[in-house]
């Protein structure tokens, strides 16, 4: 393992990109800690200190602290997220966006562009959603957090919250074509990660005040090690469907006659349910910071982490979306298509109808093995904070992020090094990612 990092700074290439996808990674963390005009900082942050676990804390969450500080790349890249989603769907029922994305190159151009339209529009809504929402919010001592309030603030906050976000996606995209790739998710690693020193921070002082015990703090230890091996096995795990492909004469050549197989990843949705599933359980936590009602300061405690009813909530929709965005995604019925198109079938299937039946089948079975183990790892934090008052949270949506992120990169540094001849990071088989 240590000599392919030395390995690294032999390829002036893989040096250079990583080296440019450092110092833009350093950029985004500099550009998270300048604040908005007209924000009073320690209101705010006291208002944050008691929002946590609501969709607030949440999109705070991925966006690296900068929401609680209200800086100008508080929004994220969370609109640039939604944006690619909102299209994703719409692909399926537009056929204009439909035929784009089978056009190949162009095609794909055309809908980053149409990506990069709605990621700006949603930033000004959710601009200006910001902006009226943080002139009526007040520090629990009942100190304003806006000092001047009024158009003038809003109309600046938003001109600066949308360009810090159309400034991250610029940064995303940079770090995918002149650095080590994955720009966007990168940016989310990175925001995450940076908050997990606070964490460890917090659970030093409990150790050392008592409060926590010494083998808590060891059992801790190693379920971090058991869940991270766990996460790395479930996201490499794949059911590979054996396809054959008859040979075909044409002239004097003969083509096909070669077995390969279709993966069916155990994961094929990756984040997306447990972030979907967070929204909107956690919206009504987040209005009842707004709204002073008894009736929906109720609604938001049932709704609240710790809840029983939150927990059954939030797996019931991780599962429900799992098995829609893989529906999204993955189309068996195409991919019957093109497999009786070029020759290929399925040993002891039928081409055609009987093919696509049977990838559904087990595309089912292995999604729902794949979203009881995505339920699992998200309701985990919540157990813990209860059980042994950790501090902060450890699982769920951030930790399949930063370990997803970091496959993803390894195998991609490691695929540029076997490419130029170099020893890769493992001697017996590759580092394979997500995708």
């Amino acid at each position: 393992m240590l000599a392919a990092f030395q390995n690294i700074t032999r390829i002036p290439e893989l040096k250079r990109r990583i080296l440019m996808t450092l110092a833009l990674l350093a950029v985004y963390r500099i550009g998270a800690h300048i604040p908005t005009p007209g924000i009073n900082a320690e209101a705010l942050a006291a208002f944050f200190r008691a929002a946590q676990g609501t969709l607030l804390g949440l999109f705070d969450m991925f966006s690296g602290g900068a929401l609680s500080q209200l800086s100008v790349f508080a929004l994220g890249i969370m609109p640039y997220i939604s944006s690619s989603i909102i299209l994703q769907l719409l692909t399926v029922v537009i056929p204009h966006l439909e035929k784009l994305s089978k056009e190949g190159e162009a095609g794909r151009k055309k809908i980053t562009q149409y990506t990069r339209y709605g990621t700006v529009i949603l930033s000004i809504i959710q601009g200006f959603g910001i902006a009226f929402g943080v002139e009526g919010m007040t520090a629990p001592g009942g100190e304003m957090v806006v000092l001047q309030p009024g158009w003038g603030f809003r109309l600046i906050t938003v001109i600066t919250l949308t360009a810090g976000t159309a400034f991250i996606m610029w940064l995303g995209e940079q770090i995918t074509e002149h650095g080590i790739g994955n720009g966007i998710s990168l940016i989310i690693f990175a925001g995450i990660v940076a908050g997990m020193p606070n964490g460890l921070i917090s659970t030093m002082r409990l150790l050392q005040a008592g409060e926590m015990s010494l083998f808590i703090s060891l059992l801790l230890l190693v379920m971090m090690v058991v869940v991270v091996a766990f996460i790395i096995y479930m996201e490499r795990g794949q059911r590979r469907i054996p396809v054959q492909y008859a040979k075909r004469v044409v002239g004097r050549r003969v083509y096909g006659g070669q077995n390969t197989h279709i993966p069916l990843k155990i994961n094929t949705s990756g984040v997306i349910p447990p972030i979907f599933a967070s929204s909107i359980i956690m919206f009504p936590a987040t209005v009842a910071n707004f709204i002073n009602v008894p009736w929906v300061q109720t609604v938001a405690g049932y709704l609240s982490p710790g809840h029983w009813l939150y927990s059954v909530m939030y797996v019931g929709f991780i599962i429900f979306f799992c098995f829609f965005y893989t529906a999204i995604v993955f189309n068996p019925v195409d991919v019957a298509d093109n497999m009786k198109k070029y020759g290929g079938f399925i040993p002891g299937i039928r081409p055609g109808r009987s093919t696509a039946e049977y990838i559904d089948k087990v595309l089912s079975r292995i999604t729902l093995g794949g979203a009881i183990y995505v339920s699992a790892v998200c309701v985990l934090p919540t157990f813990l904070i209860q059980k042994f008052n950790v501090p902060f949270y450890f699982g769920g949506t951030a930790l399949l992020i930063v370990i997803g992120v970091a496959m993803d990169t390894l195998g991609q540094i490691e695929a540029h090094m076997l490419s130029r001849h170099y020893e890769g990071f493992l001697k017996k088989g590759r580092i394979r990612g997500r995708r």
